[in-house]
């Protein structure tokens, strides 16, 4: 078996990532992968090691010069399956791949068409229902099946693309234990040191990019409420800047608290920073899964998130975690304060999270599914 993947860019981001950990699971049930990248200056290593897989860029600038290119490269490559993920490399992938013989399938990773998007001042109503349209369209002529992350997401094509849930099967992304490491006191020590932290402050993480669509600037806001009587409490956020970053380093200058926000930017010791931490924070807006939250439930820690139907299915509310409306400062601030107030309370929903990681969430439960699908599409091509 021989699968092509089509990404944006390659570089530290989730989907290359996903890949990174997934690639070695794939190669030992015997499969060949390659890995096509739609950016051509996409060269950047990926995060946890060098790359053990091929990959190649497209040199094409336009898209219908990047569909050619790829077309041929398909022509070339005869793999069995196209895996596309995200709108560019999933037109780019389907139309490559048409009369190639090979098998389309895409995953479908977020919420993209939901009427939260159009919160994001940079998202244009009349270009996002374009896309809408277009990945509509080549979704349900030119595609075999398609991979969702979670049921809220599979519920979320269905409606959005207009395409049939017997063609969506819906597998967790995972996460490999052996990247994320083991949680304990010493190593909570060390990682707090590193940072600068002292051992017996109160550390709230965020793990995300700087967009609009992880909603930091609330989390800021809801820090701002609890710093008063929290006074050993820290925040701390990693992620890459983004179209949130200016209105985050607005919220910084005005703050009373801004020496107890610590703004890391992008950072390749992710696992590190968690270890660090005692509550982890997730105020997104939408989210198809939420993997910084899985992350963290792999180390151990409670988790505070929006109410959203993907993190529904990783969070269990008052059991791993405690759920809050998204734009709702105060709730959010509430609910870490009591985290940060309750340790023993917050210690026993962490331990239960990292259960639920154990029995839902890591790579190889994840990855043999994934086999497993491949090789149902390939055996349907086949006729039985």
């Amino acid at each position: 078996m021989k699968i092509l993947y089509v990404i944006d860019n390659l570089g530290p981001g989730g989907a290359e990532r996903s890949l990174h950990e997934l690639v070695p699971e794939l190669r030992a049930a015997g499969t060949e992968v390659l890995v096509v990248s739609l950016d051509p200056a996409s060269d950047l290593e990926v995060a946890g090691g060098a790359r053990t897989y091929e990959t190649r860029t497209l040199d094409a600038a336009s898209p219908f010069g990047r569909v050619r290119e790829l077309r041929a490269l398909l022509r070339n490559e005869r793999p069995d399956i196209v895996h596309t993920s995200l709108f560019r490399s999933n037109v780019t992938g389907r139309l490559a791949a048409v009369r190639t013989g090979a098998v389309v399938m895409t995953s479908l990773v977020n919420t993209s068409y939901e009427p939260e998007r159009l919160r994001d001042a940079n998202v244009r109503r009349s270009r996002l229902a374009l896309a809408r349209a277009v990945d509509g369209f080549t979704a349900r002529h030119l595609t075999a099946h398609f991979h969702a992350i979670t049921e809220a997401v599979k519920e979320s094509a269905v409606r959005n693309l207009r395409i049939r849930a017997d063609r969506v099967t819906v597998i967790e992304r995972g996460r490999d234990r052996a990247r994320l490491g083991i949680p304990s006191p010493e190593r909570r020590e060390r990682a707090r040191a590193a940072l600068g932290i002292a051992g017996d402050a109160q550390v709230v993480v965020n793990i995300a990019r700087q967009d609009p669509q992880k909603n930091q600037a609330v989390l800021v806001g809801a820090f701002e409420r609890l710093a008063g009587a929290n006074p050993d409490a820290v925040l701390v956020i990693a992620g890459r800047r983004g179209y949130a970053s200016e209105e985050l380093d607005a919220l910084l200058a005005r703050s009373a608290h801004a020496d107890r926000i610590m703004m890391l930017g992008h950072r390749e010791d992710v696992p590190e920073i968690l270890a660090a931490a005692d509550v982890f924070a997730f105020p997104s807006r939408y989210e198809g899964l939420g993997g910084a939250v899985i992350e963290a439930m792999a180390l151990g820690l409670p988790v505070v998130a929006s109410d959203l139907p993907a993190l529904r299915e990783v969070v269990v509310d008052g059991v791993t975690g405690v759920l809050a409306r998204s734009e709702d400062a105060e709730a959010l601030a509430s609910a870490l304060g009591r985290m940060l107030t309750d340790p023993r309370r917050a210690a026993d929903m962490g331990a239960r999270g990292l259960v639920r990681f154990e029995e839902r969430f890591t790579l190889e439960r994840s990855s043999a599914r994934m086999i497993d699908l491949y090789r149902s599409l390939l055996t349907a091509r086949r006729g039985g």
